[in-house]
């Protein structure tokens, strides 16, 4: 059996007339740019992308508590750029595992909060102070299918660790427990494959 080459991600050096694009990396062109990014930002300043993407965020808050270097944490983070959501929030230890995050965070913004109160604390003073709601995902008694459940558009959605799910302390200050509905034996799906599913179930609602 033939194995087929690995597809080379992105470009090579910059040929032809040199761009006159303040957005353009100049070692970028002249090196090629493999970089885990969309190919209309091939060559941008990290800066640039960033700034960019500001411009069309979401008005989608992610929050994941980190009290047990969860590795799922990267891999929400990564979904949480891919729908460009206005930051993702850590909530406990500030070093997480990144490395299922594939670089993704350099792109978004990063805040950390020590408890889930301090989490509370800061939704409640934003849209213009009138606050936003933390929405919880998890499947624990009392909590509401997450289909057909009308997903506030600004909005906090708190994910718990692989395993023991949502703590307590998020619980008490999630508005409402919304949970993915499931048809299977199993009592619970990877904590990373039930943020994606939540995070396109508000992409549904408001994209």
């Amino acid at each position: 059996m033939v194995e087929s080459p690995e597809r080379e991600v992105g470009v090579g050096p910059w040929t032809g007339p040199w761009p006159e694009d303040a957005r353009l990396d100049p070692e970028l062109l002249r090196e090629g740019d493999r970089r885990n990014v969309e190919d209309r930002f091939r060559y941008w300043r990290h800066d640039a992308i960033v700034a960019d993407l500001d411009r069309t965020r979401f008005p989608l808050h992610i929050a994941i508590e980190n009290w047990e270097h969860d590795f799922n944490i990267g891999s929400i983070v990564r979904t949480a750029n891919a729908f460009n959501v206005a930051a993702f929030h850590i909530v406990g230890k500030r070093r997480w595992n990144r490395r299922g995050a594939m670089v993704t965070d350099r792109y978004q913004h990063e805040i950390h909060h020590g408890t889930a109160d301090d989490l509370a604390t800061w939704a409640a003073h934003q849209g213009e102070g009138r606050g936003i709601p933390i929405l919880g995902i998890d499947n624990v008694p009392g909590s509401i299918p997450i289909e057909g459940y009308a997903v506030p558009r600004a909005c906090v959605l708190a994910f718990g660790q692989e395993g023991p799910g949502l703590s307590d302390a998020m619980r008490e200050v999630c508005e409402v427990i919304l949970h993915i509905t499931q048809f299977g034996s199993t009592r619970s799906i990877n904590a990373g494959a039930a943020a994606a599913i939540a995070m396109h179930a508000w992409i549904e609602q408001h994209a």
